[in-house]
């Protein structure tokens, strides 16, 4: 990105912040968080969350990016160094703001790299005549590379490197590349939900058949929105709501920062975070929620919704029950399902590009077009692995501690920075500054008081789980001198590979213990990798700062 660049327009600043936004956790992962955590109860402390921490971190990241802005920064380590410049450990926080977008990206575009083969196969009719069964084993040929059978030969890797040429070929036109593809991108993408949305609102029990008859779309509405008041005490639910903002909204990542960045010094962040942020909530909320879900329980039955909601239902499942409208209508719903997906996820993983090319141009005067394709380059040699290993656990171990854990750290860091470094008289200054709108007073103690204490304690959750998810159970053990047994899914015991180990000691299958083993091999060496390139980013945010202090002085 150069220096003297700004958006084009406010449409087009509002359509790729909410494509930076709006991405395949909306459609993939939001249906299933909701099934798993109490269907409608689940829709309550989710618009609480987003009031409470995704609304003011927007605000946050939003401001702090335009304030880099205004003093030339376009990428978070010296955005942060910028709003306290005395400290200089900020700037090093910062690398969480590119390091967690490059390794995000590395797995994200194979995921994205699925939808433009599947809207392929969807065209060629291949899932014509398959079954469920044998549409999800096509699936499972597809990730596994060495042994893949889908007809072309690598085709995972061969579309994860067309995916990530065109990502880059895009960036490589800066920020009115990323702008001209959120204007097709979004209108696209929404205009797929809605029509995919009316045909699973209408559906009702059309799908009935003599060996299911008892199923309807309506059941699978009914149990996502009719809120189960019992759910609301259960800490769990107020957890999954809270990890769900921070996916949804692309919160902690430093690509808000860097898009706001671009933002000129007076224009309005107030109004159009607020934007960007509610027409998330819509494709989310109202579109998410009424294609997947209740397609599936108008074919399948809730009952089976609820036993096996899933990320993979997506390309699992929906082929299938595309196939009950006919082969024309099942090749439509295909490439409007998996055309959906793509713009969502492209429009997410080019703004993941722009903190680096930022950086490198800020600090290294690298072009548009050698930000972007050593970007490319990087996410290449890093995705791989997920592509090659996908089974072997590297894919989740990216998604985890770049995914998960990372944007929990940065974004509880950006939020004690911004209102007690900076100081909220500042920061509410800085947020309102040329604003449309007047920010609701009660957002300054809420930016001040209650976001980083609901990020502190998603971060304790993450980190110290009680098994089985179980809180209330925990906190009665441990009032009673019982102690807190950690899950394994905690971060604490994910970092010895806890579950793993259990699993080992408890087969006698040499196979499959073989098999765990290299697990254990292949996500040590994705931890090695994300270390290697989280040090590698920090030593150049130490070299741009040594040469800042060496231009300074001359």
């Amino acid at each position: 990105m150069s220096k003297n660049e700004a958006w084009g327009s406010r449409v087009g600043l509002i359509l790729a912040m909410a494509g930076n936004a709006v991405g395949l956790g909306n459609f993939l992962r939001f249906p299933v968080q909701a099934i798993n955590n109490g269907g409608g109860a689940f829709i309550i402390p989710y618009i609480v969350c987003f009031l409470l921490m995704g609304i003011p971190l927007l605000w946050i990241e939003w401001s702090t990016g335009r304030f880099g802005g205004k003093k030339g920064h376009h990428s978070t380590p010296f955005i942060l160094n910028s709003i306290d410049p005395k400290r200089r450990f900020w700037k090093y926080f910062g690398v969480f703001g590119i390091f967690t977008n490059i390794a995000v990206a590395a797995y994200y575009c194979f995921i994205e790299s699925w939808t433009m083969s599947y809207v392929m196969h969807s065209i060629a009719g291949t899932f014509r005549n398959m079954n469920q069964i044998e549409v999800a084993q096509f699936f499972e040929r597809y990730v596994d590379v060495m042994k893949s059978t889908t007809g072309i030969p690598y085709e995972a890797v061969l579309f994860f490197v067309i995916c990530i040429v065109l990502n880059t070929f895009i960036l490589s036109k800066g920020i009115k590349g990323v702008e001209k593809a959120a204007k097709i991108g979004m209108p696209m993408l929404i205009l797929f939900g809605v029509l995919l949305a009316i045909r699973g609102l209408t559906l009702g029990d059309s799908g009935a058949t003599p060996d299911n008859p008892n199923v309807s779309a309506i059941d699978g509405l009914n149990f996502l929105w009719t809120p189960q008041f019992e759910s609301l005490w259960d800490f769990k639910v107020w957890l999954a709501a809270a990890g769900q903002i921070f996916f949804t909204l692309s919160l902690g990542m430093g690509s808000i920062q860097c898009y706001a960045s671009y933002v000129k010094s007076r224009d309005d962040i107030a109004l159009n975070a607020a934007s960007a942020g509610f027409m998330n909530e819509f494709v989310e909320v109202v579109l998410g929620s009424s294609i997947v879900i209740p397609i599936a329980a108008g074919y399948l039955g809730i009952d089976w919704v609820i036993e096996n909601a899933g990320f993979g239902m997506a390309f699992q499942t929906m082929p299938y029950l595309f196939n009950n409208w006919g082969p024309v209508l099942a090749a439509v719903a295909g490439v409007m399902w998996f055309g959906l997906l793509f713009f969502a996820g492209i429009t997410s993983s080019l703004a993941m590009g722009t903190p680096w090319m930022g950086f490198m141009r800020d600090e290294f005067g690298w072009s548009q077009k050698k930000g972007a394709w050593s970007f490319g380059g990087i996410v290449l040699i890093l995705g791989l692995p997920t592509v090659l290993f996908f089974n072997q656990g590297v894919f989740d171990e990216y998604d985890y501690w770049a995914g998960t854990v990372s944007l929990v750290v940065f974004a509880l860091a950006e939020s004690i920075l911004f209102a007690w470094v900076f100081g909220m008289g500042k920061g509410w200054l800085e947020i309102n500054e040329g604003g449309d709108i007047r920010v609701p007073g009660i957002y300054k103690y809420i930016i001040k008081y209650i976001t980083p204490v609901m990020l502190i304690i998603v971060f304790l959750g993450a980190l110290l789980t009680p098994v089985g998810n179980d809180w209330t159970g925990a906190f009665s053990g441990l009032v009673a001198g019982d102690g807190w047994t950690l899950d394994n899914s905690s971060i604490i015991k994910t970092i010895s590979h806890a579950g793993i180990h259990e699993q080992i000691a408890a087969s006698t299958d040499v196979l499959v213990i073989e098999g765990l083993k290299d697990k254990i091999f292949y996500t040590n060496m994705a931890r090695l990798i994300l270390v290697a390139l989280f040090v590698f980013i920090s030593f150049l945010v130490y070299t741009a700062y040594k040469k800042r202090l060496k231009t300074h002085n001359l």
